[in-house]
C-alpha cells in the first residue's frame, strides 16, 4: 500500500471533559493548611477531571498560595466560574482569619484576586461550609466537622448555611481549644488511639448543645476514626470539600 493509500488514523478518544453535557463548568478549589486541591465540576455538579493536589507552601502567605494555585489549576482545562473553600472566616470574598496559614491573610480580597488570575467570577466560603454543601441532606439541624491541620465546623438549618462558626477556637478541655484537642498537632502528640478518644469526646460535647439531627465528619484525618461513633454521625469522603463548590453557584447561571 502506497503512502497515499494509507488509512487515516483513528480519531482520538474524547475526554470526559469534552463529552460532558453543555453548561457551566465550575473550578472547585480547596485551600488547606497542608494541601491545595482542585478539580472541575460539570453542569450536574459531578467531577469532569481528576483531582489535582500540591503541598501548601510554607510560609503560606497569600502571594505564595496564589502562585501555587496557578500551577495547580493549569492542567485542568476550561471552566466558567470558580468556587473556593478557605480555612478561616470569609466575608463577601474577603478572608478575615487564617489560623493555619499566615497572618497576612487578614483582609485579603481572595475572590477578587482569583478572578483576576482566572478571568472568571469567583466565590469564596469557609472550607467546612463548602464541604457541608457536598454532603448535607437539607433537613433540620445538620453539622459538619472537618479534621485536618486544624478543625473546621459548619452549621446548617434546613439546608441554609450559618456562616463562619469557628467552634475550633472555643475552649474545650484542660485549657485547650477544640482545635488544639483534635487537630493534626494533637494527633501527632498523643497518637492515633488516644486521638480517636479525643474526637469521641468532642462529639459527645456537641450533641447536647447543638442537638444536630446529623453530624458529618470529614477532612483528611477522618479516615482514622476506627472506633464506634454515635448513630447520627457519618464519616464522609474528603472530596466533598471540592464537590460542595457547586452549591456556591446554584442561585444563578454563569455570567456570559
Amino acid at each position: 500500500m502506497s503512502p497515499d493509500e494509507a488509512p487515516e488514523p483513528s480519531p482520538r478518544k474524547k475526554t470526559a471533559r469534552e463529552t460532558a453535557a453543555p453548561g457551566p463548568r465550575t473550578l472547585a478549589i480547596d485551600i488547606g493548611g497542608t494541601g491545595l486541591k482542585a478539580l472541575v465540576l460539570g453542569p450536574d455538579g459531578k467531577p469532569l477531571t481528576e483531582r489535582q493536589r500540591v503541598v501548601t507552601p510554607k510560609p503560606a502567605t497569600p502571594k505564595a498560595v496564589m502562585g501555587a494555585l496557578k500551577k495547580l489549576i493549569a492542567p485542568l482545562g476550561q471552566f466558567d466560574r470558580v468556587s473556593v473553600g478557605f480555612p478561616g472566616v470569609v466575608e463577601e470574598g474577603v478572608t478575615k482569619t487564617a489560623p493555619n496559614l499566615h497572618k497576612s491573610w487578614a483582609g485579603f480580597k481572595l475572590a477578587e484576586e482569583l478572578s483576576k488570575v482566572t478571568g472568571r467570577p469567583t466565590r469564596v466560603l469557609n472550607d467546612a461550609g463548602v464541604q457541608g454543601f457536598g454532603v448535607i441532606e437539607g433537613r433540620g439541624v445538620e453539622m459538619v466537622l472537618t479534621l485536618g491541620t486544624g478543625m473546621g465546623c459548619a452549621l446548617y438549618v434546613d439546608g441554609k448555611y450559618v456562616p463562619n462558626l469557628e467552634l475550633a477556637h472555643h475552649p474545650f478541655r484542660h485549657g485547650k481549644t477544640y482545635e488544639e484537642y483534635v487537630g493534626n498537632a494533637a494527633l501527632k502528640r498523643v497518637g492515633h488511639k488516644k486521638w480517636v478518644k479525643h474526637v469521641q469526646r468532642v462529639l459527645e460535647q456537641i450533641q447536647p448543645i447543638w442537638n444536630p439531627r446529623k453530624i458529618y465528619v470529614g477532612g483528611g484525618n477522618a479516615r482514622l476514626l476506627d472506633a464506634p461513633l454515635p448513630e447520627n454521625v457519618q464519616v464522609t469522603e474528603n472530596v466533598a470539600g471540592l464537590l460542595g463548590g457547586f452549591a456556591l453557584w446554584k442561585d444563578e447561571p454563569v455570567p456570559r
